[in-house]
């Protein structure tokens, strides 16, 4: 199987069995074994598909230990791994927890995480900040930067930041200014960006004419992309996907995931499937190229940025 340079695989859904999504067709019955065992499989899959570049964190419940096993299996040195530092799993696999995440830019953490993801060297390539913000002052501390351009120099690994939110442009913006001995910080930037957020495209020509590697998440908008009763603002949104999904004979994700790919030239898109039949399906964004016409009419459907992100707020972890 060839490589496939333009799709990667994020492992948040095979880590951690809730998310902030709407999923179809998920059931996690408390079998971590079992459950450990389905994200052996979806990785092993993914890499038989042609993908080598897998993104992870310590945020993720047993995503990044399961890539540190799987690589054992694996002598490829065209597998790209990416992590993170800033999150940790708090959950302990429990559907009903309050509270899942805990969101920590300090240096503190930033070195006690290092130390276990530093054991994907030497697949490890890029190193991020877990959603950085203007809020937690991540893009501010000297102690931090210094520290992760040591990591980059020492290990020749890219620095990169991945973003939420309504303003993450303009945090973009400003770790594209972070310098560490005249030398910018960052590398790559791992985007939300979908047909419903398109606020990455404006940047994107800068990102590219400065030789940065863009990321895409959440290409499908947490399942917001699926018709789902409770979002009949997306009613004509449904409509045209489906239409264009009977087309190409293709689902609507590998639609999404196209849209993407096509509008941000030479982007990383991430498949973010949890079982071996969405993975599959994401795969087909292979098989088909969107017309003009087509990617002209999904723009037409880019809503307010800080709409779409309030009403992601609303979604539940399932």
């Amino acid at each position: 199987m060839n490589e496939n340079k333009t799709l990667g695989f994020g492992t948040a859904a095979i880590g951690r069995p809730q998310y902030i999504n709407i999923r179809q067709g998920h059931y996690f019955d408390g079998d971590l074994e079992a459950f450990k065992t389905q994200g052996y499989a979806v990785l092993e899959r993914a890499y038989n598909l042609g993908i080598r570049y897998f993104d992870t964190a310590p945020g993720y419940g047993l995503a990044e230990q399961l890539l540190i096993d799987w690589l054992k299996t694996k002598t490829d040195s065209k597998i790209k791994i990416a992590t993170k530092w800033g999150y940790t799993y708090v959950a302990n696999f429990n559907p009903d927890a309050a509270i899942h995440e805990v969101k920590e830019h300090s240096l503190k953490k930033l070195n006690e995480q290092w130390e276990t993801s530093k054991v994907l060297i030497p697949n490890l390539k890029v190193y991020q900040i877990h959603s950085a913000t203007f809020e937690t002052g991540v893009l501010e501390n000297d102690a931090i930067l210094n520290r992760l351009a040591f990591l980059k120099n020492e290990f020749n690994i890219d620095i990169a930041i991945t973003t939420s939110g309504a303003n993450q442009i303009e945090v973009i913006k400003k770790a594209l200014d972070v310098s560490v001995a005249n030398e910018q910080l960052f590398d790559a930037f791992q985007v939300t960006y979908n047909i419903l957020d398109q606020s990455l495209y404006e940047l994107h020509t800068e990102l590219m004419d400065q030789n940065k590697t863009v990321i895409i998440k959440e290409a499908i908008a947490n399942g917001r992309l699926f018709r789902n009763e409770r979002f009949q603002n997306y009613n004509k949104l449904y409509a045209v996907l489906e239409e264009l999904s009977e087309k190409y004979n293709v689902g609507i994700d590998a639609v999404a995931l196209k849209f993407c790919q096509q509008t941000i030239k030479d982007s990383i898109v991430l498949s973010g499937a949890s079982n071996l039949i969405h993975l599959e399906s994401n795969a087909k964004v292979t098989s088909f190229k969107l017309s003009e016409n087509d990617i002209e009419r999904l723009k037409d459907f880019a809503v307010n940025t800080t709409n779409y992100w309030n009403e992601r707020k609303q979604l539940n972890w399932n």
